[in-house]
């Protein structure tokens, strides 16, 4: 039996209440749980379990070597239904200082911030399947600054991003 999809994330981080803080303030997750040094973060509308647990390490662990000197995760991604909540996420990450790129991958929309811990992770738009054409497909191979003006009018502000590419059309 195949894996469907990803169910949760765990991050080990240095201080867990400001980790929640982040969370809750640039993607809009709210705890499901929490226990001493630990969280459990639901993303708005999901009906997931929780979508991202949280583990406090403490101050004075050191930042992941992942990608410099280790092997390691790179970044997790989560997606959003519009480009206008692409565009209001990215305000929201450039007024806490987390936003630190934004590419258009031809399929793909995204933005990639990091963390109070200096955790990547990606938010993104995904254009629908019926929107998909050669030439879309064929940009995949190269990567160009995102342009959401340009893509809010081509694809419209308000289309719902992924349909029968990651959620079932």
């Amino acid at each position: 039996m195949p894996v469907h999809r990803l169910n949760h994330a765990v991050l080990y981080v240095r201080d867990v209440e400001r980790s929640v803080a982040f969370y809750r303030e640039a993607l809009g997750f709210e705890v499901v749980m929490g226990m001493r040094g630990a969280a459990f973060l639901q993303a708005p509308g999901s009906t997931n379990d929780h979508d991202l647990g949280l583990f406090e390490i403490g101050e004075n662990a050191a930042p992941s070597p992942a990608g410099r000197t280790s092997v390691g995760l790179y970044h997790l991604a989560w997606e959003v239904d519009t480009l206008e909540e692409l565009e209001r996420v990215a305000a929201k990450l450039g007024e806490l200082g987390a936003l630190v790129g934004a590419s258009d991958h031809g399929t793909t929309k995204a933005l990639y911030a990091k963390d109070p811990d200096g955790l990547e992770f990606e938010v993104s738009w995904l254009v629908p399947a019926s929107l998909l054409t050669d030439e879309i497909l064929a940009s995949r191979a190269s990567i160009r600054p995102l342009d959401l003006n340009a893509d809010k009018e081509r694809y419209g502000p308000q289309t719902r991003g992924g349909v029968g590419v990651s959620i079932p059309a």
